[in-house]
Order: C-alpha cells, then sequence, then structure tokens
C-alpha cells in the first residue's frame, strides 16, 4: 500500500493504532463488521514509503476488494504482491544470528522489537537480492519473516541450512504454535469470531486509538460486560491421543465447546485448542474431548504452555 495517507487511511478501518506507526515498525491488527466479528486478521508493516499488509491468503482477493471500495479522496494505491513476493520464515533461538550472518544492510536483529522490519538484502556470490525482513514470532520463541522474490527464496533457504538452519515438518510447527496459544485465521479465528472470544485483544487491539469499525461493540462487552463473552479460546492438554478438529468439548453430559486445533508435541504430548464455555474457561477446569473412539480426559491450561 503507497501514498501519503496510507495510515490515517487504514486508522479508521483496523482495531489497532496505525496512525503511530513510524518507519521500521509494525502492529498485528483485525479488520472487523459494525457488529464486532472478524472479517480477517493482518500484520501490518509501515517501512517509510509503503505499508506491507501480510494477510491470510484465503482472505486476500476479498480484503483487497473492501480496501479498495473504501477509498474515496484518499492518496492511496493497493498493490497485490501475492505473485511477486513469498515468505521464508525462521524461528527459534538462533534466528536472529543465523538472519544476521546471512543478510546484509540489517544487523542486530536480536534486539529487535515485535514487528519491527526493515528492508535488507540476500548475501550471494552472484547478485545482491532486495527483500524485506521483519519481526513476527508465532511460536514462543524468536521469529522472523523475510518476504522475497520466487526467485530469491530457494537460495535464502538454501544459505540458512547452510549455516546451521533446520526445516522443520508442518507437524513440529503446528505442534509449536498450538503450545504457543497462537490463533489462526479460517481455523481458530473465523468470520462468527469477536476478537476478545480469542484472546488476542492484547496484541491486536489498541484501546486508545480513535473510532474504527465494529469499536462499539468491542467497547461494550468491555464496559457493560467487563469483558465476559459466551466462549473462550483456551489450551487443553489431553490424556490420550485421538481428538481432530471439530471434536465436541463436555463438562459431565453438557456439551461446552469444539476444538479447533489439535497436535502432538514431544514436550506436552496431546494438546489442542477450542473454544469452551465461558464457565470452563479457568486454567485447571477439567473437561472431556470427544474422540475418534471414546472421550479423552482433558484439562484446560495456560496460554501459552510453559
Amino acid at each position: 500500500m503507497f501514498g501519503a495517507d496510507r495510515r490515517s487511511y487504514l486508522q479508521g478501518l483496523l482495531t489497532n493504532d496505525i496512525q503511530a506507526l513510524t518507519p521500521g515498525t509494525g502492529c498485528y491488527a483485525a479488520w472487523l463488521t459494525p457488529q464486532g466479528r472478524m472479517l480477517t486478521d493482518l500484520y501490518v508493516f509501515e517501512s517509510g514509503d509503503t505499508i506491507l499488509l501480510d494477510v491470510p491468503a484465503a482472505e486476500l482477493s476479498a480484503t483487497l476488494q473492501r480496501l479498495d471500495q473504501f477509498i474515496f479522496s484518499e492518496d492511496v494505491q493497493l498493490v497485490d504482491f501475492s505473485s511477486t513476493l513469498e515468505s521464508v520464515w525462521i524461528h527459534g533461538p538462533e534466528a536472529a544470528t543465523l538472519l544476521d550472518q546471512t543478510l546484509t544492510g540489517v544487523q542486530g536483529l536480536a534486539g529487535w522489537p515485535e514487528y519491527h522490519n526493515a528492508r535488507a538484502g540476500v548475501s550471494s556470490k552472484n547478485d545482491l537480492r532486495p527483500h524485506f525482513v521483519a519481526r513476527n514470532s508465532q511460536l514462543g520463541v524468536p521469529g522472523f519473516v523475510v518476504y522475497v522474490e520466487p526467485g530469491g527464496k530457494a537460495d535464502l533457504e538454501r544459505a540458512l541450512i547452510e549455516r546451521g538452519a533446520v526445516v522443520a515438518d508442518e507437524a513440529a510447527i503446528e505442534a509449536a504454535r498450538i503450545a504457543a496459544g497462537y490463533p489462526v485465521f479460517g481455523v481458530d479465528m473465523t468470520d462468527d469470531t469477536i476478537p476478545l472470544e480469542a484472546g488476542i485483544e492484547e496484541r491486536a487491539i489498541s484501546f486508545s486509538k480513535g473510532c474504527y469499525v465494529g469499536q462499539e461493540v468491542i467497547i461494550r462487552v468491555l464496559h457493560r460486560g467487563h469483558g465476559r463473552v459466551a466462549r473462550k479460546l483456551v489450551t487443553l492438554r489431553l490424556e490420550a491421543e485421538g481428538a481432530v478438529r471439530g471434536s465436541t468439548i463436555h463438562a459431565g453430559d453438557r456439551q461446552v465447546g469444539a476444538v479447533t486445533s489439535v497436535a502432538v508435541s514431544p514436550e506436552f504430548g496431546s494438546i489442542a485448542l477450542g473454544y469452551v464455555h465461558r464457565d470452563f474457561t479457568e486454567a485447571g477446569s477439567h473437561v472431556s474431548v470427544q474422540g475418534k473412539a471414546a472421550p479423552i480426559a482433558a484439562i484446560v491450561s495456560a496460554r501459552p504452555l510453559s
């Protein structure tokens, strides 16, 4: 997104304080309906002359259309980079060190706050490809994302592996994400979700900015309802494997929720994310999850797991 009005334009649409962003900073935000339910979540990275919006792939087309519909006289230009940029993610205690060794133009990534971003390049024998790197920790450890032209993705991945990075499979990433209590839009959050139900308000919502779409509902729940919502996303530790996404959650004979994500963690065993009725959100609450063959005992645990 380009144009002098890019921050003020997004300020009235998104839940976080976009106007406060300065070059090299960013944030996580949501776009809500007037009823306070999520249209999408997204990461907002202000680079100084543009804002890069990282949107779930499934929501890209609809989000671009909505953004375009709200442009009237503002100096804002939208560009779709989905075919010209790919992302490479690296997480772990040594992520910053490996990127320091691999990227040119940026140093000291270990000291970057969340969502800090900068343009960079990748060291290469043949050329220097331009990149954009941002801190974005989603798995409970320091994490970064590098946006690169499709032709440079393999080179970057190879350079990181040569310096000691290990390719993680999907199951390992999912287990780490669930243990970190990090919900994904389209999986743990949908267009029926209020951000307060998913527990993302601390990082997604500014409570000091001016008006945005859906704000009235959020404020009413917080002030009149004292923040209590009918259901809440929680982390579950299960005594056995066998649960799947959509498995129902029960307290005795009463159905109180459903699982949204499930994985097997080397550290914590079978774990899941799921929504439960507000009476069962406290850590230590005992419930059961309907497995493929039989109910599985489970306990609501702190989010994130430690």
